[in-house]
């Protein structure tokens, strides 16, 4: 009997290794890749996201008029502009004063009068235009299925109309740039289409392009950004006319409509460029370039990034359900595919909406329907920005993270002048919010936005890049200095408390909830956090030392986390935290995610944070929702980060009349991510807390030996029960590994661990633990006793 069993579970582990290799070259199973729905799209919050980092398109699978509502991510209002407030660094002294005078509302109210951003508000994000498809006579179809394939990352939508199959195929090539929308049947002629182009903006206007399309022109504004949309209209077979508003095609057997667009943006200082520049050179080629070429070219870009991971959380009881359905479902335990879909969707999504050399992702990705969106789709950066890339690095999409970085230095020119007028200190600085003209002075209101920390977070981003890369050209070149300058500002601008001893921030907020204060926690973990890597980049750089050493000693003197009265982290220096608020920003615990400040190596300081968040609750936004499963996957977990994915998960509907659902966070029903209104930060944390709760890689320890830090490599820390089986390949760690893991029952069964910078790492399953000492480009095996089983080269 005992050798029975030993053989079923040799078979059983070779099974899985199988499994997980298999994976390595196919996409994961349809539950998990596939957006399926059985009615088109009635609000904007059900159609289906295209796009290739630069074009979007939201594609409404209509039936009497197809809708493919389209966006350029450099299409905003506004112009190149200083927001910065002459003599703001003058009433400076006097806010502190009142603050620590207990003056709160004075203090706030002195601000919006002589510190705050000029004008008040930034700019917004904006649609561009409308292609309209009107199929006569198509209203009657039957069969209606309409399909998002992420691993195609292709919209199809198929019917049949008196006996005739249709179908409709969109996606947006990354390299043709032209969003791409073909029509066919499986009948020989049955294709009519009248096609029409339109824009929303006043200052615009649609004229003849040529013998075969339709161009859109206009202004956002009469100073600002002009932009221009081209659609061109390829048939096969039949007949095309075209007159000033729409071109018609009579009895085609297939019809392809190419849209390509710009905008005279250069960069943030000018705006003089041609708008019909780049769209007209990328319709050139891909007009003249086939159906199949054109599909087969966005394909193997597409798969390049997206085929690096595979997830499988195990089986699902979906059979005949539409995505709609599933998320409708009260108890979605029993569909863990939904999850891994919700996780490859959030992949997508990056790889759609963040390409090097493109704007990166804003608060709706680059998709945006609205004049006035919601929160000007800006680059909120007391978490909302950061949050749309924690998945780059881990999610194995590093070029996708190239987008942030473009706006990282182009924030420290503007934040350089900011730091200057507003707190004549050195260095830059950077605030709760961002737009395309890297505004970095504080906007909206000062009980909210006056918020320093913005850029010392975005630095964290560089150093990820450097943990996971191990790039030492980057670290030097981008990284090093652009921190330095940011601890620069701090040094400057840090003030002692009398009261505690410690240095403080401030004025600043804890984002957003308590108003304007001196010494918020969550600035001293990002300050601590700050003068740790830059201190850390100049030893590893062998330069500074001097001001490294700086660093050290001034990091020690500023406040420390402290435990407040109800057992939790208390949120500022005041033991003033309500039990009864369930406020949906978290921002003290920034220090447990993203942040490292507090580990399980002080134990109180973590026990103190997770009582917090109990506090805060399960509910909340859909971001700060996906904020809460990294956070309960470091506190070890993972049932109840899974119960705040499932919650996430929660179907939000917006009504057909226009107006907004309302109520707490979840999903909309094309899995985008429900404040509400939409926000994509939710999409990407999701997919970030899923990799968080099966690898962690940021602790690390001390070889005894030399004093080197060792990356530990935590493995499946969080995982819940209700994912007993599964695995999970292409997921990174810090120090340059790239993992597979299998498991079985809850128990690991395999981990493959590939090691591109041959640097040692520590492997750890709960109190088991191994060694990893593989040369460069070298791949180790162990099984679930953590017992190497195999080295070897790939």
């Amino acid at each position: 009997m005992k050798s029975h069993v030993t053989i079923l579970f040799l078979f059983a582990l070779l099974a899985v290794a199988h499994q997980v290799h298999a994976a390595e070259h196919t996409p994961p199973r349809e539950a998990s890749r596939v957006l399926v729905y059985s009615q088109p799209a009635r609000v904007w919050t059900e159609a289906l996201p295209v796009g290739n980092g630069r074009l979007g398109a939201m594609v409404f699978g209509t039936l009497a008029e197809e809708r493919l509502q389209l966006n350029e991510d450099t299409l905003w209002t506004g112009k190149p502009h200083d927001y910065s407030h002459e003599g703001a660094v003058e009433v400076l002294p006097e806010l502190r004063r009142l603050l620590r005078e207990g003056k709160q509302k004075e203090a706030e109210a002195l601000a919006m009068q002589r510190f705050m951003s000029v004008p008040l508000r930034q700019m917004a994000y904006q649609p561009l235009a409308d292609l309209r498809l009107a199929f006569a006579g198509h209203e009657r179809a039957t069969d209606y299925a309409r399909r998002l394939d992420l691993d195609r990352a292709i919209v199809e939508t198929t019917y049949r109309v008196d006996g005739v199959r249709y179908t409709r195929e969109t996606l947006s090539s990354h390299p043709h740039q032209v969003v791409v929308h073909r029509v066919s049947a499986d009948r020989r002629g049955a294709v009519n289409v009248v096609v029409r182009l339109d824009s929303q903006h006043k200052e615009s206007k649609t004229v003849r392009d040529g013998a075969d399309g339709l161009r859109v022109e206009g202004n956002v504004q009469a100073d600002g950004l002009r932009f221009a949309g081209i659609a061109r209209v390829v048939p096969s077979g039949g007949r095309l006319s075209v007159d000033g508003s729409s071109v018609k095609v009579e009895g085609a057997d297939a019809v392809l409509v190419l849209f390509a667009a710009g905008t005279s943006y250069r960069n943030v200082q000018d705006i003089s460029g041609d708008p019909l520049a780049g769209p007209t050179s990328a319709l050139s080629v891909a007009a003249g370039t086939a159906w199949e070429a054109l599909r087969d070219a966005h394909l193997a870009d597409h798969r390049k990034l997206f085929r690096r991971m595979t997830i499988d959380l195990g089986g699902a009881a979906v059979a005949g359900l539409t995505t709609h359905e599933r998320l409708a479902v009260a108890d979605k335990t029993a569909d863990p595919a939904l999850a891994a879909l919700l996780f490859n969707f959030g992949r997508y999504l990056l790889v759609a909406s963040s390409r090097p050399g493109t704007q990166p992702a804003n608060l709706q990705g680059i998709w945006n329907d609205r004049l006035d969106p919601p929160w000007g789709s800006k680059y909120t950066t007391n978490i909302n920005a950061e949050m749309n890339y924690w998945p780059a690095e881990v999610a194995n999409l590093a070029e996708c993270h190239e987008p942030f970085f473009t706006l990282i230095d182009e924030v420290v020119e503007s934040g350089r002048r900011t730091a200057q007028v507003h707190y004549g200190a050195s260095g830059w600085v950077l605030h709760h919010n961002t737009d395309l003209w890297r505004g970095t002075a504080p906007i909206n209101n000062s009980n909210h936005g006056i918020w320093p920390t913005g850029g010392a977070w975005l630095c964290l981003h560089l150093w990820e890049r450097w943990r996971y890369s191990g790039d030492r050209e980057f670290l030097e070149r981008r990284v090093y200095p652009i921190l330095k300058d940011a601890a620069r500002f701090f040094l400057d601008t840090l003030v002692l408390d009398e009261k505690s001893g410690f240095l403080i921030s401030g004025p600043s907020n804890s984002p957003e909830h308590g108003g304007l204060v001196m010494g918020p926690t969550m600035d001293h973990q990002i300050i601590r956090g700050l003068f740790t890597w830059t201190a850390e980049a100049a030893r590893e750089l062998g330069v500074d030392e001097a001001f490294a050493i700086a660093l050290d000693a001034v990091r020690e003197r500023i406040a420390p986390n402290r435990i407040g009265r109800l057992g939790q982290l208390q949120e500022w220096m005041e033991d003033v935290d309500d039990p009864n608020n369930r406020h949906r920003h978290v921002s003290h615990l920034w220090g447990v995610f993203p942040g490292e400040d507090i580990t399980w190596e002080t134990p109180d300081v973590m026990r103190a944070a997770q009582r917090s968040l109990e506090l805060r609750g399960d509910g909340g936004t859909g971001w700060s929702l996906g904020w809460k499963i990294s956070l309960w996957a470091r506190f070890l977990d993972g049932d109840h980060a899974h119960r705040i994915l499932m919650n996430q998960l929660t179907l939000v509907e917006d009504p057909p009349d226009g107006s907004k659902g309302s109520g707490g966070g979840g999903t909309y029903p094309n899995l985008f991510d429900a404040h509400p209104p939409f926000q994509i930060d939710g999409n990407f944390a999701a997919t970030a807390g899923v990799c968080e709760m099966l690898v962690q890689s940021h602790r690390v320890e001390r070889d005894a030996a030399n004093g080197d830090t060792v990356v530990v490599l935590d493995l499946l820390p969080a995982l819940p029960s209700a994912w007993p089986d599964g695995f999970i390949r292409g997921v990174r760690a810090r120090g340059g590994f790239e993992l597979e893991l299998a498991w079985r029952g809850g128990r690991l069964v395999e981990a493959i661990v590939h090691s591109k910078l041959g640097k040692p790492a520590i492997l750890r399953l709960g109190k088991r633990i191994a060694t990893v000492a593989l040369p460069a480009g070298a791949t180790g095996r162990w099984d679930g006793e953590l017992t190497s089983t195999s080295h070897d080269r790939r």
